[in-house]
């Protein structure tokens, strides 16, 4: 039977909740009801997967511990920050999958829960002499943090109306990013007092702050009966027929890709790079925080000029930009130039958590106009509208799952690039022709004329 959402009061208990009635588009629900249980749903799905970002990141920060009591090579290091970025990529999927089948609540309790594995299992195993496959299997089961994205955007998605998707998905995304410098923080206190002899006191932090994410989303979260009733990864089948899916993919690689790259890798491309000035772990680990702190919160700034300009338009110029700071880094790197590499590398962020935030309006955007197109065609609105929410929170999930999986990407052109050489140049060069790329397939897909007037409004 279906409920009607009823106004909660701030002294009401919690309670477990699952919504019937749920129409963001409808302007007198949205402001009577909807804003405020939308904004709950979101606060404590940024906190989780703060948490989960965070648990993700813990092998980018664990690295810099691993000194020659592991015997451990530079190599060897980025393998153990590819594994968790490759295996949360996949896991985005079925994540995605997830929240349709047990509700948005439900899930987010059940996936920060399962953070406990590898905080726990790294504060217990972790010491020196300790096999290499251990520490890839325990970087690889720190992965299921990474699938907490795509659980989380899809969710979100359909709490908010389309003209505030950009704004809701921007603040949801980069609070969670933001995880990636939190972490990051944690470590360098560790190392600054405790010392690198003490790796595991790291996951031992975020044991307690799992437990805390999971129980405050049961007990504030919601989940929504529109949600439930969308099981199996039928919408997933569908959207992976439409040429948009793969477009938005290639450009959220470009995007996500280069923010989860290089904020894993960051600190050790300090370290090789620039030995003399990086000679230990400490001294990396006061810069490493830096992007992914800037390029968190340069999401949802993305996010809102998306809303104000259009998401295309945003993508465009962002990877123009990126392309030129992949350049300044290059040239940084031939003049053996700290200052200019910081800078470039420091630009790279941001721009990467602009475009982050622009690329997902878009996908929105485009469902978008395809109900409109579907609603001149005959087919009823209320129809139309909920196909284009199903088919925006499956390409948010496939699209995360395979820009996530540039991460892995840009970890292996620096191991490459590192293994034959003592720089990133060629590295370097290939991010350069990668954001050129994505400008070209952005103006081509959705800003030529042609494109525009079949695409208004992308």
């Amino acid at each position: 039977m279906t409920t009607t959402v009823q106004p909660v009061s701030a002294s009401a208990p919690p309670r477990a909740r699952s919504l019937g009635d749920w129409r963001p588009e409808d302007p007198e629900f949205w402001e009577r009801t909807g804003a405020r249980v939308a904004r709950r749903n979101l606060v404590h799905s940024v906190l989780t997967e703060h948490i989960g970002f965070s648990v993700w990141s813990l092998w980018s920060v664990l690295v810099l511990f691993l000194g020659p009591g592991y015997g451990i090579d530079t190599a060897g290091k980025f393998v153990l920050t590819a594994v968790p970025t490759a295996v949360g990529s996949v896991l985005r999927l079925p994540y995605t999958f997830a929240v349709a089948r047990f509700g948005g609540r439900n899930w987010t309790v059940f996936s920060a829960v399962l953070l406990l594995v590898p905080t726990v299992l790294a504060a217990l195993v972790l010491r020196p002499g300790v096999p290499y496959g251990t520490l890839v299997a325990l970087a690889a089961v720190a992965g299921v943090g990474g699938g907490n994205f795509a659980s989380s955007m899809a969710n979100i998605n359909s709490f908010y109306p389309q003209h505030l998707k950009g704004r809701a998905l921007g603040v949801n995304a980069g609070g969670g990013n933001i995880g990636v410098a939190a972490v990051q923080l944690v470590g360098l206190l560790i190392l600054a007092t405790a010392g690198a002899a003490h790796p595991r006191l790291l996951p031992g932090v975020y044991i307690p702050l799992v437990v805390l994410s999971a129980l405050g989303a049961a007990l504030w979260m919601d989940n929504l009966a529109p949600q439930r009733a969308e099981r199996g990864p039928g919408a997933m089948r569908e959207v992976a027929r439409d040429a948009h899916t793969w477009v938005m993919s290639l450009l959220y690689i470009g995007t996500f890709g280069s923010f989860i790259g290089f904020g894993f890798a960051f600190g050790q491309v300090l370290q090789v790079q620039f030995h003399e000035q990086f000679d230990t772990p400490l001294k990396a680990a006061y810069l490493t925080f830096l992007g992914p702190l800037v390029g968190s919160l340069s999401r949802p700034l993305g996010g809102l000029l998306a809303d104000r300009w259009g998401g295309a338009r945003v993508t465009l110029w962002n990877f123009a930009a990126m392309a030129a700071g992949a350049l300044a880094v290059l040239i940084a790197s031939l003049q053996h130039s700290l200052a200019l590499f910081l800078t470039g590398f420091v630009a790279l962020f941001v721009l990467s958590g602009l475009g982050n935030g622009s690329t997902y309006k878009m996908i929105p955007a485009i469902c978008a106009v395809k109900a409109r197109a579907a609603e001149e065609a005959g087919t009823p609105a209320p129809e139309a509208q909920e196909t284009s929410r199903r088919h925006a929170s499956a390409l948010i999930g496939l699209a995360g799952a395979i820009g996530a999986f540039g991460g892995v990407l840009v970890n292996a052109a620096f191991r490459e690039t590192f293994l034959s050489t003592d720089n990133g140049d060629a590295a370097y060069m290939a991010f350069l022709g990668c954001y050129g790329l994505c400008a070209l397939v952005t103006w081509w897909t959705y800003l030529r004329p042609a494109a525009r007037r079949a695409l208004g409004g992308v």
